[in-house]
């Protein structure tokens, strides 16, 4: 199985996958300096900007089994100013589904911040879940946290 890295960062997706024999065929992240490092840790070449890709050039993303996003976070993050959607980085997460339409990967293994949750009330999240079941997951979630891995950091994802 192979997999794709979107919001890629200095790859903890890909981190954990490569662990379990998984390759990676794409990664994206906006962040110049954050490619360089995931660059140089796995030799694979970062996209920099995916709403640059053309709905005709997604067809040239080689064809993955996983789709990983660690979507952007600050739009829906207590921390921030909770503009979700009207944020651009919050806005990104159009893209997760906009490349499922045109390559309908198996699965996607999707990660955010817990505020997600109860950002608006809990209408974002359960737009993002429409919207994955529209394009034909089957949406399953839970908050995990960073502690309980081993990690010394206290930190729930979504």
């Amino acid at each position: 199985m192979n997999f794709i890295d979107l919001f890629c960062g200095i790859g903890g997706f890909h981190y954990a996958l490569q662990k379990h024999n998984l390759s990676c065929v794409f990664s994206a992240d906006s962040n110049h300096h954050a490619c360089e490092v995931y660059q140089k840790n796995y030799n694979i070449s970062c996209f920099c900007d995916l709403t640059k890709i053309t709905n005709e050039s997604i067809l040239d993303i080689p064809n993955f089994d996983i789709l990983c996003a660690g979507f952007p976070c600050q739009a829906f993050s207590v921390a921030g100013k909770k503009e979700g959607f009207d944020d651009p980085r919050g806005d990104l997460f159009f893209e997760i589904i906009r490349i499922c339409k045109a390559k309908k990967p198996r699965y996607l293994l999707l990660e955010n911040v817990k505020g997600l949750l109860s950002h608006e009330g809990g209408r974002t999240f359960q737009t993002i879940i429409g919207l994955l079941t529209e394009v034909g997951y089957c949406v399953e979630w839970q908050v995990l946290n960073s502690k309980d891995f081993g990690v010394p950091q206290n930190r729930e994802r979504v």
